[in-house]
């Protein structure tokens, strides 16, 4: 019997339960303990987003559709697993999984369209880590990057033009388009990390495709390490544009792929307060979640790949 080819899908991950807040932080302050305060802000966000991260529940779903999608009807060349750089199931679980299946080969794909080595390279840094310690046959490749997949472009474009529906029809056209990525510490920028350059070519791509458009890009989400993280932020790029005569802005979250917290938290509940206290109407796109136009872009992705461990 032919040996399959497996995918790890890789996300950050996120609480189950407002229970597990707590523990969960632990686990991405590396276990330095979270203050208290903090511990109950975190919670009280993904209290009045749902009780729990809904990171893990459409990347299963996603992986389920791909799976389907590489295969074909009655196929079972590729076989689709899911692993969480936080919380359960971890990157280390996902491939004591896989291993059991012994596979030809082995491709990791991070949900992150963007390269980054505090995002991406971390995850794989996980899953070397799960390899030392367990071993295993066959080689492994990775999707480092992929923000400026064609089909990736095409996918936000649309999902601009449905975000533009929240507006009245006479002010579409002039609707300035916030895109956002998740902020990283500044010293990135000392060790020449590709992020930056990677966020604002995605946009680039994106405004390609746009024709004349209003765009600004900005840094969200910004940690509270105490350490400077890149900018502008999200409320600097509004008072900018409620400076100027904007009333109206759409956000365009081109770093992120699915609903999480800081989409339905910083943007929908945060930015939406922000924008509302000075008069102004903010709209979001659409995430990609497990939707068919992110199917057919990692398919894509998948299909055309590379399987040298060097990828």
């Amino acid at each position: 019997m032919e040996r399959p080819i497996a995918v790890l899908l890789m996300a950050m991950g996120g609480p189950d339960s407002l229970e597990n807040v707590e523990p969960y932080l632990l686990d991405v302050r590396g276990g330095r303990p979270t203050p208290h305060e903090l511990v109950e802000e975190i919670r009280e966000r993904y209290r009045r987003t749902g009780g729990k991260s809904p990171v893990l529940g459409i990347t299963r779903e996603l992986a389920r559709r791909l799976e389907q999608k590489l295969n074909g009807p009655g196929g079972e060349r590729y076989r689709v697993y899911v692993g969480l750089r936080h919380w359960r199931p971890s990157i280390k679980d996902a491939y004591a999984e896989l291993l059991d299946d012994q596979p030809e080969r082995l491709i990791g794909l991070c949900m992150a369209p963007q390269y980054s080595s505090m995002s991406v390279g971390a995850y794989i840094a996980n899953l070397e880590d799960a390899r030392a310690g367990m071993g295993g046959d066959f080689p492994i490749s990775y999707v480092r990057s992929w923000h400026r997949h064609p089909k990736l472009v095409k996918a936000i474009v649309e999902n601009i033009a449905v975000g533009l529906q929240n507006f009245p029809a006479e002010v579409r056209a002039r609707v300035p388009i916030v895109f956002t990525a998740h902020s990283l510490p500044e010293r990135i920028l000392a060790m020449k990390d590709p992020y930056p350059d990677e966020v604002r070519g995605t946009m680039e791509a994106v405004c390609e495709q746009l024709g004349e458009a209003t765009a600004r890009f900005a840094f969200q989400s910004q940690g509270r390490s105490g350490e400077q993280w890149l900018g502008p932020t999200v409320e600097t790029v509004l008072d900018e544009l409620h400076q100027e005569g904007h009333r109206h802005v759409l956000v365009a979250p081109i770093g992120f792929i699915s609903d999480h917290v800081e989409i339905l938290y910083d943007i929908d509940i945060e930015f939406k307060q922000w924008a509302s206290s000075k008069g102004m109407q903010l709209e979001r796109i659409p995430m990609l979640n497990a939707t068919t136009p992110l199917i057919d872009t990692l398919a894509s992705i998948l299909e055309a790949h590379d399987p040298s461990p060097v990828q």
